[in-house]
């Protein structure tokens, strides 16, 4: 049995290290779960018993197969209440991060094979992440940042790169959601900035914000 802060620390690393493929350092774990380097070293000695983490000193963490598994199925469960709270409980997609942290911990497979029926097998939540299957696989990313995309070019707002809350908030402030339709007019060279129009209007934004911002082309 995985216990809650287990699959926290798996999520971290899956994250980290490209779905748990990539080594990364115990120090980039510890700022990923606020924690001390210390703990994440003896966290990850306890995974490693687990047969879920692969780990030499000095040499970074990495996730096994069952590991990546693990990972991925918390994730799936996260993303698919994601879809739920907005879809069913009219949640704002700035509002259910913090709820589906609390409920990709469920233990019940059958519950969540049921509620992805329910919401008729969803592929993608709502921030535009990828809900991996019951075996834990899903489809890449197909798109590509704003701020990589040439003056002229344009696309459909697929993905958010950043879902914290106050993000968010800065993307409905500015009327910006999943499907809208962004245009690059014009790249600023001096501050990186963008100016980019959608159906009902034209904004400036910054490179961070870019950054954040995928569109499929």
């Amino acid at each position: 049995m995985v216990t809650l802060s287990e699959e926290n620390y798996l999520k971290a690393i899956y994250h980290l290290g490209k779905q748990g493929t990539l080594s990364v350092s115990t120090n980039a774990i510890a700022e990923k779960v606020s924690s001390k380097a210390s703990s994440v070293t003896d966290m990850i000695k306890k995974l490693a018993d687990k047969n879920l983490a692969n780990y030499t000193r000095y040499q970074g963490v990495s996730l096994t197969n069952e590991g990546r598994l693990a990972a991925a199925l918390v994730i799936r469960k996260h993303r698919l209440w994601e879809v739920f709270l907005v879809n069913k409980l009219n949640f704002s997609w700035d509002e259910v991060h913090e709820v589906a942290e609390q409920l990709e911990h469920v233990k019940s497979l059958k519950l969540v094979n049921e509620l992805d029926a329910f919401l008729e097998f969803p592929t993608h939540d709502p921030h535009g992440d990828p809900i991996p299957d019951k075996n834990g696989n899903h489809s890449p990313i197909k798109s590509i940042s704003i701020f990589d995309i040439d003056a002229g070019n344009q696309g459909i707002l697929s993905f958010v790169k950043d879902s914290t809350d106050v993000f968010l908030k800065y993307l409905n402030k500015n009327k910006l959601a999943l499907g809208d339709t962004i245009k690059v007019l014009d790249f600023e060279p001096f501050d990186n900035s963008l100016t980019i129009e959608t159906k009902s209007q034209k904004m400036i934004i910054s490179k961070e914000v870019a950054q954040n911002l995928y569109l499929s082309i």
